[in-house]
Parts: C-alpha cells; structure tokens; sequence
C-alpha cells in the first residue's frame, strides 16, 4: 500500500484537532498519502503574530478570537502576520485587520468575481479511504466540536455535504470542476468517472444553472483501459485527467506508469478525445519530493515534465494542463526546499522546466493548474509563491489556470485571498524578469482566477447566474447564508504532526 503505516499515522493527529482554527494555515496539512513536515519556525512566528492580533483585535471588537477568524478582517490579520514575518508579499494593512467595516468593505467589492476552480474533489461514500472520518470522529471524543460529540461520522457529512458549503458558499467559487484519482484498487479511486458525472449532474439540477463540470479519468496502459475511456467519453465530461505515475494513491500497486508522449500508448486516448469533441487534456505532475523518489525510483521520471513538449507538439488540437504546475516540492517536502533552490539556481523543479516548453517546443497549447504549488507555497513561504507566479508567467504567459485542489485544504477562500493580494517583490521583479500580477480585479489576477478557464471551457462569463436579478438558486441559498452569519469553519483536513497542545483549548 502507499499510505502511511498505521505507526506512521500513530505519529500524527488530525488537522481538526488544532487548537486554532486560522484564516489562512499555519502549517502543513497531508493526507494519508505522506508525512506532513513540521511546523518551521517562520510558521510559528507566523501563527503566534496571528494569535496575538487575534486576540487584541477580537476583544476590540467583542468577539472571540475564533469569531474574529471568521471575519474579513480576520482574514486580512492573516496576511499581516504573513508580511510581518517575510516582508512585503501581500496588499494588506494593519487599519483593515483592526477595521471590520473597512474589510468587509474590501471582501463586498470582490464577492462577485468570476471564479471559475477546475480543480476540486471530495471522496465517494464508500471509500476505505476512512482516516479523514475517524479523525473527524476524533474531534468528537474530544468534545471540541460539540456538535460532533457521540455522532457517528459518515463520508457523506464530511465530504459531499462539506464540500458543497465550503466551495460554494464559504467561497467566492462561481464554477467548480470536480476530479478524482484512480488506483489499480477499484474500491480506492476517489470517485468513479460515473460518480463525477452524477455529482455534476446533481449540482447543476440543484442549483439550476451550470456551476459545476466534471472531469473522465484516463488510465492509459490498463486493462481495458480505451474501452473504459470511451464509455466515460460517452456521458459528456468537459475534459480527461491521468496521473502519469500510474497510481498515486497506493504507489506500490502502480503497475502501469505512462508518458504523455507515448505514441503507442497514451495518444490512443488524445485520439479519443478528438473524436468525442474533448480538447482539454488534464494531467497530474509534479508532488515527487526526495523522500517519495527514494522510495518509488521506479516512478521519478513518470512525475517530471520532461514528456510535455512532444505530446503539446504532436497534438496542436488539444490543450493539455499540467496539474500542480509540475512542481516538486509539495506531498511530503518542504517549502523551503523549493525556495533554497530558487536563491541558489533561479530555477524550481519541475516548474521551470514546464516554463520552458513553449518556447523550447514552439506551442502555445499548455496551461498550468495551480493545485498544491499555490496551496503550499504561497502562506509556508510567500516568496517562493511569488516566484513560482513568475516563473509560470514568464515562461507560459500570464493566462495560467485556478484549481485549489479543495477541500483537502479547506475552503478555497483562503488561497482566493492570497492571490488577490500577492505582488511579486519589486527585486524579484528586477532581478529575474518577471512582470507584476497587478490588483486583485485587474487583467492578470482575472485570467487566472477565471477567464483563462472560460476560454478553455467554452464558458460564457457573461451568461454567469450568480448574479443579476435572474441569479441561480446557489446564488440566493448563499445570499441567505451570508444574512445569516456565515460561519467559515476554518479548518483543513487531514494529518499533522502530534501531539496536540490541550492546554490551548482551555
């Protein structure tokens, strides 16, 4: 199996079980897929900065510190500690964090932004992929979220149900892609390509308008692999997705690894695309830290971007989107890896070397998905999320896509935060090339966060239902939440290092 060990998990105790539920993460959050890295001491100087405005600025504004994490002005704290910490990254200031009015303000003008997230997932109800339910369970016997005391847990509370309150209506999302990811164990893909259809489905019946697409898993290799491609092309996914490792869940089972430059292969499922009017092709790179090649070698160059170029080349009619942006140092690494890596070279694996395929190839038909490289990065070491911005841009353009691989991180809102407000240092700018992102509204910031996606979708933002007087029933179910309070709960979902501080609940 490619999880953890049951010592492994032993070692470890459920992200819901941290005693602060911050705006943004002050730490490293994993499935069961790897160990997650300590907190480093930039984090704690981070969340210790955050506790503290909490704290002060809550009780000014007589509210909890858990209660002033909810807010706007909370999430602005965030960023302040952010900066405080590293330097300028971040378009924030102190008057906002202390000033709801003012940050409240700021969230009402950008509520309404075309955000369109083709990148999201949650986990099938009867999955064995359980530990995220037993740590939910945790959280009850703990009696730190009384509405979970002496309630059995199931994958439907935490996982369909959460998902639709934390991407819809905890976020700014307009638009969500749901994904998947196989494995050579049936019972272990995340969803069935027949599941992802029914949720979009179910979501889009629901709501009344398209506010959700869904991806087609492709195995190349696999028994009977095309034929299950093609009966999936068959009920109308918008795009394809694979994992060149093969199987990224258990990587010991991973028995049929693929290139994306595989004639004999892997272009028999680009040829079933074309046939079937799909031209988006999805494929996951990249989260292949030192720890992880040591133990899969096997898989290394099945994880790097190496075979982009040709495919891009051969297949000019299809557009083919690097999950992850290829970038290495995330599932299992630290995020000062790729920033040490960064000041030595001006060079992050694989991301520059996806950065260099267009011009290298001559192409203009691959995209990079944020996924992890932003979730990661951008609050673990905000300039090196600054850099992994520029990079891509520089190289691929400044149209790369938005995908936050949530929920394992929580709401998206967070990530949607951090980008509105990242710059890229002025020295960094100077020294490497790289163009500012701009505001939060302006042209780039709105490719990325939508518009870029728009186009490879063939989605019309102007027929979008989450507003006007015509808006959708998502777009009143979340008007009616907001009236209400909403209650951003805050948390991410999977692993930590232990133990946990109980004192802190006190």
């Amino acid at each position: 199996m490619g999880f953890l060990t049951e010592q492994e998990i032993a070692e470890l105790v459920p992200s819901e079980l941290l005693p602060h539920a911050t705006p943004i993460p002050t730490q490293i959050v994993s499935s069961d897929e790897y160990t997650p890295p300590p907190q480093s001491e930039k984090q704690k100087e981070v969340e210790a900065r955050l506790l503290a405005m909490g704290d002060e600025l809550g009780r000014k504004q007589g509210l909890s510190r858990r209660a002033f994490f909810q807010t706007a002005a909370g999430m602005a704290a965030g960023f302040v500690a952010l900066n405080d910490t590293f330097g300028p990254v971040f378009d924030v200031s102190r008057a906002e964090a202390a000033t709801p009015a003012m940050a409240q303000e700021r969230a009402n003008t950008f509520k309404d932004q075309f955000i369109m997230d083709m990148h999201t997932h949650f986990l099938r109800d009867d999955t064995r992929l359980e530990n995220f339910v037993r740590s939910r369970e945790a959280v009850g016997k703990a009696g730190w979220n009384p509405a979970l005391v002496d309630r059995p847990q199931t994958l439907e509370d935490l996982k369909f149900n959460n998902y639709f309150k934390e991407v819809y209506l905890d976020s700014d999302t307009k638009v969500a892609l749901i994904s998947s990811s196989p494995s050579e164990i049936p019972r272990d893909w995340f969803l069935t390509n027949e599941m992802m259809i029914e949720a979009r489905d179910r979501v889009n019946r629901e709501a009344g308008a398209r506010r959700m697409f869904a991806h087609a898993i492709f195995t190349p290799g696999w028994d009977g692999w095309l034929d299950h491609l093609e009966g999936s092309l068959e009920r109308k996914p918008e795009s394809i997705k694979g994992y060149t490792v093969g199987d990224n869940t258990n990587k010991d089972e991973a028995k049929h690894p693929w290139l994306m430059d595989d004639e004999n292969i892997t272009y028999k499922a680009y040829e079933l695309c074309v046939k079937h009017g799909i031209k988006n092709v999805c494929v996951h790179k990249g989260l292949f830290p030192a720890a992880t090649a040591k133990r899969w070698p096997h898989l290394l160059k099945y994880a790097m971007v190496d075979d982009v170029g040709k495919a891009a080349k051969d297949w000019p009619q299809l557009n083919f989107v690097i999950y992850h942006g290829g970038y290495r140092h995330a599932a299992g690494g630290k995020a000062e890896d790729g920033w040490n890596e960064f000041e030595q070279t001006g060079r992050i694996s694989w991301v520059t070397d996806l950065a260099e395929v267009p011009e290298k190839y001559g192409v203009t038909n691959v995209y990079a998905d944020v996924g992890q490289l932003f979730a990661q990065s951008v609050v673990a070491e905000p300039r090196l999320g600054a850099a992994l911005m520029g990079i891509m841009g520089k190289g691929l353009g400044y149209d790369r896509v938005w995908g936050t691989d949530a929920v394992w991180t929580g709401s998206p809102q967070w990530q949607i935060e951090a980008l509105r407000r990242l710059e890229i240092p002025e020295d960094m700018q100077k020294k490497y090339g790289f163009k500012p992102v701009g505001p939060a509204n302006g042209p780039i910031k709105e490719a990325i966060f939508g518009l870029t996606n728009a186009k490879l979708y063939d989605f019309d933002p102007k027929k979008r239902t989450d507003i006007g007087p015509n808006r959708d029933r998502f777009a009143r179910m979340k008007e009616e939440y907001e009236k209400n309070g909403p209650a951003r709960s805050n948390l991410r979902y999977g692993y930590v290092p232990g133990p946990v501080d109980w004192s802190a609940f006190a």
